[in-house]
């Protein structure tokens, strides 16, 4: 950036808005928006992620572009009021509406829109289903279903202009398709919802996967973490300990609840309640995540 857009990107910095005026940088280079504790809303507009971008010497990556396109469309206004540089890539991290739907905001720009080898199944089965859901929320502007066109079977690199991304495909975790991106520049672990902070995780993967890949993920060496709902900078790997916690309980407590022989239903009422208080909106995800956790446990 010349002096004039590090000056913008300042004062952008100075003053965010968890509605998606501004982003936080949370190192240099790289700006966050705070998505709002809350479920989608009319009055809210879906923006509910964290959402971010990352500058380099020649381009622009979108870390998420938003939960609606008019989440999108903020956040490339606040992208435009930093730099006029070309936005290259657009990292769709998983499946989940609140992460993707304002993807549409960035097709003029003509990016890579990036994601899992497995997200075009996981579109094909669910996009039309939320766009809808999100259409009537809002009264039709949810925005369209974008497809990845540079997909993620492993790892691969983005090129920013001297700023390289690492972006890794992970295992069944949080949902069967998620991404994260290593800025190795900064030490900065951009994980989505791989990582919850003070909001309860929703589990819609994998249970055993998802502490399976924060082993692995606390191994990176990265000093800073960035998750999808929560603080937009966190220390690393120590940010993780809350949710290892919380999926350790529900891991031990569903299993001890197969044992008994406590039906699904029950378990759902029962188990994890030890965490409540703990986390932003548990009573809204808890049963659901002991529901999918009793499911992939049931025949373990």
């Amino acid at each position: 950036m010349n002096r004039r857009e590090a000056l913008i990107a300042g004062a952008c910095a100075a003053v965010f808005s968890s509605r998606g005026t501004c982003a936080a940088e949370v190192a240099p280079g790289i700006y966050f928006r705070r998505g709002l504790d809350e479920d989608a809303t009319a009055t809210n507009n879906d923006a509910i992620a964290n959402i971010g971008f990352i500058v380099g010497r020649e381009a622009v990556c979108v870390m998420d572009p938003g939960g609606s396109l008019l989440d999108g469309q903020n956040l490339r206004a606040t992208i435009r009021k930093t730099t006029k540089l070309p936005i290259r890539y657009v990292v769709l991290s998983h499946v989940h509406p609140d992460h993707i739907f304002g993807a549409g905001a960035f097709v003029e720009d003509k990016p890579q829109f990036v994601g899992h080898a497995l997200l075009p199944n996981a579109l094909a089965q669910r996009g039309e289903f939320y766009k809808n859901n999100l259409d009537k929320m809002l009264n039709g502007n949810a925005g369209p279903v974008v497809a990845p066109t540079l997909l993620v079977k492993d790892q691969t690199d983005l090129d920013l202009g001297r700023r390289t991304l690492q972006v890794t495909a992970h295992g069944n975790a949080h949902t069967d398709c998620d991404l994260t991106v290593l800025d190795p520049q900064t030490g900065t672990l951009l994980l989505s919802d791989l990582l919850f902070v003070e909001r309860v995780p929703s589990l819609d993967g994998s249970l055993k996967g998802w502490l399976a890949e924060l082993e692995k993920l606390k191994t990176i060496g990265a000093r800073r973490a960035v998750p999808g709902h929560g603080p937009t900078g966190v220390d690393w790997p120590s940010a993780s300990r809350n949710l290892e916690r919380y999926l350790g309980t529900l891991l031990r407590e569903t299993r001890q609840a197969i044992a008994k022989g406590v039906d699904i239903d029950r378990a759902a009422q029962t188990v994890g309640l030890s965490e409540r208080g703990k986390w932003k909106l548990f009573d809204d995800y808890n049963g659901h995540n002991v529901t999918r956790a009793y499911k992939e446990l049931e025949w373990d």
